[in-house]
């Protein structure tokens, strides 16, 4: 592989894959798997990426679907899959909680908000959904356009994050009042 080429190649690939399987236990291989499957996934696919067998597989996903890290659609046959994003977003706002004060949490807000504020003027509008990024002619201003809106998005992102962060620092870990 040279150092321009947009992949690695397969050898690489396996090698990794290799070091992974064998420095793994089950558990963390299918963790590892489902967070990467974003729509329903059948419990032999994601047992396939974790390479286990379908009846590890789906024992580990019911465990994390109990405890919340994946949703479990039961209702589909066979039984689907997916991350809950809903838990990431939890605890990485966790993290935050831990890492921070709160008055550090609340500097962090003021300066995404100050530039989401920036944003707002820019596009003279609050919601970055509606900024269409094809309103200009030339590809530059097009591919810019792109970039300060998933900018804009990840700072409303972020925002939500902080403000579940400093919910969590000011109840001791809990998102309300005990």
């Amino acid at each position: 592989m040279t150092a321009f080429e947009p992949s690695p190649s397969g050898d690489a690939v396996e090698a990794v894959r290799s070091r992974w399987r064998e420095g793994t236990d089950t558990f963390d291989r299918v963790y590892d798997a489902v967070l990467g499957v974003t729509e329903p996934t059948r419990y032999a696919d994601i047992a396939e990426i974790a390479a286990c067998s379908p009846n590890a597989a789906k024992k580990h996903l019911d465990r994390l679907a109990a405890i919340g890290v994946v949703r479990a659609h039961r209702d589909a046959r066979p039984a689907r899959y997916e991350r809950d994003d809903g838990y990431l977003e939890w605890q990485e706002a966790r993290r935050i909680a831990w890492e921070l004060s709160v008055d550090e949490i609340l500097d962090r807000v003021a300066e995404l908000e100050a530039r989401r504020a920036a944003f707002e003027d820019r596009f003279e509008t609050e919601d970055p959904t509606s900024v269409s990024v094809l309103e200009v002619d030339d590809h530059e201003a097009v591919h810019e356009r792109m970039v300060a809106v998933s900018e804009w998005r990840m700072i409303d992102h972020q925002v939500r994050l902080y403000e579940l962060a400093r919910q969590m620092a000011l109840n001791d870990g809990r998102l309300l009042p005990a």
